[in-house]
Formats: C-alpha cells, structure tokens, sequence
C-alpha cells in the first residue's frame, strides 16, 4: 500500500502564518471604506485613528477592524517565527513584527476621544491635557505599532538579502522600506505643524500612505511565506549536508573541485617509476 508523503510541519506552519499575515493586511486596510462610506471627515487632513474615535459613527467598526488586524498580523507573525530557521535578523524582524501587531490590537482599545484635527474644541482640550487617558495612552501605542512595523520591514529586508531568503522580498524590500521612511518623516513633520498650530501639512494622506505601505509589506510578507520551498529529493539531501561542512561564502560545488583528484587505478605511463 503506498504512503502518501505528509506536507512538513514546518511548511505546514508558514502557510498557516501567509494566511494570517493576508488576512491581517486586509483588516489594516480597513481605512478605505471613507472612499465609499460618509464619515464626516476629511482623509487628507484627518489622522486615521480619528475614525475610530469614541464620538465617531463608525468608530466601532474601526476599532474592530484594527483589533482583528492586530491580531492577526500578532499570530502569524509568531507563527512565521517558530517556522523559520532561527537566524538573528529573522528572529529580530518577526519578533518586531509581533510589536507591531500587539500595539495595534492595543491601539483599538485605546482610542481618542475626539477627532482633534475636525474639533477645535477637542483640539483645545488635547493642549490642555483634558482629554482621558485613553486618548492620551492611544499616541504611545499608535507610535510603539508604527516603530515595530518600521524595524520590522527594515531587518526582515535585511534578512531576504543577508540570507538568500524570500526573493520578492530581495527585490521590493529595498523600495518599500525607502517609501515607508519618506511617509513616516512626512508624518511626523506634518505631526509637528499641527501641534505647533501650523496647519495640518496634509497629515492625513501621508499617515495614509504610511499605513498604506505597511499593508502592502506584510502582504509581501505572506506571499514570500506562502512559497514554501521545494521537498528535497535524495541527492539534494547530499547536497545539503555537504553544504552543512562547507565554509562559509564556498559552495559544495566549489569546495568539490577544490579537492586533489585521485589517481586510483591509473595506468602507468612509460617512464614512471
């Protein structure tokens, strides 16, 4: 009777992480239901943690969309990192991943009481540090989630490149994490004026976009996991363990054509002794 050959756990676990980490980046993007749905405020100047605040009609939805988001990005990145080799940048990056995606979950139970950019008045009263504690705890969590999410893209990039891992990654990371760091000095400047009672600077679109890319690099994240790699055969498993004793940046090719060939059973030419 032939055995059918069982998928690896750790294969199995990877693609178990890709659907939470898609599933999570979904969720993240939740922001764009503005574009179809009346919320009364505007995406250009408005933060995006403003619709779910606790004076807003929706905010409800929001805040369980980011709930859901956070933990789902939490769960597959702590699934991606009891599937992985553990390496230090891979090890680093997905724990700064889980970061991320607590924060959020933390985000969505600490939310602004106001829409400060919308309300001159919840604008004064932020000044004036006589908003709750929740809406003051929601600026600590909002920048705990979006430093983890940074470190994250930056040492998992660092990973693909440094270990040969995940080639889309190898090849989008860069750009992304450049894009990522524009969006966030934008957000943060813009961030700045507004405190400063300059003006807005378009804060809302840049925190957009800064969200926005962050979606797109988890789900760049569950791509690379979902391609789980080929089931070696016999002669890959040679391959492996010789690649096991080569030195480090030599190939097992390379190291093979390295060595002396032996001259077993030759022939004796005329004039040997």
């Amino acid at each position: 009777m032939p055995v059918t050959p069982t998928r690896p756990p750790a294969a199995a676990r990877r693609r178990v992480a890709a659907v939470l980490l898609l599933l999570g980046a979904l969720a993240y993007t939740a922001w764009v239901l503005e574009l179809v749905v009346a919320t009364g405020l505007d995406p250009v100047q408005a933060y995006v943690s403003e619709l779910a605040a606790a004076n807003q009609p929706l905010g409800g939805l929001f805040r369980a969309t980011d709930l859901v988001a956070g933990l789902l990005v939490l769960a597959g990145a702590l699934t991606a990192l009891t599937a992985q080799e553990r390496r230090a940048w891979t090890t680093a990056g997905w724990a700064a991943l889980a970061l991320f995606g607590a924060a959020t979950a933390a985000d969505s139970r600490l939310p602004l009481s106001c829409a400060p950019t919308d309300d001159p008045v919840c604008q004064a009263r932020e000044t004036a540090g006589l908003v709750p504690a929740t809406h003051t705890a929601h600026a600590v969590s909002s920048s705990l989630a979006m430093a983890g999410a940074l470190a994250a893209l930056v040492l998992l990039t660092v990973a693909a490149r440094r270990y040969g891992l995940w080639p889309p990654l190898r090849r989008l990371g860069p750009p992304l994490v450049l894009a990522e760091l524009a969006a966030t000095l934008w957000t943060l400047a813009a961030v700045a004026a507004f405190s400063a009672g300059r003006g807005t600077w378009a804060l809302g679109a840049g925190q957009r976009l800064q969200v926005l890319l962050v979606a797109c690099y988890v789900a760049l994240l569950a791509r690379c996991l979902a391609r789980a790699p080929k089931r070696p055969g016999p002669a890959e498993d040679v391959r492996d363990r010789e690649r096991q004793g080569a030195p480090e940046g030599e190939s097992p090719g390379q190291r093979h054509r390295a060595r002396p060939r032996e001259d077993h059973g030759r022939r004796p030419r005329r004039g040997d002794r």
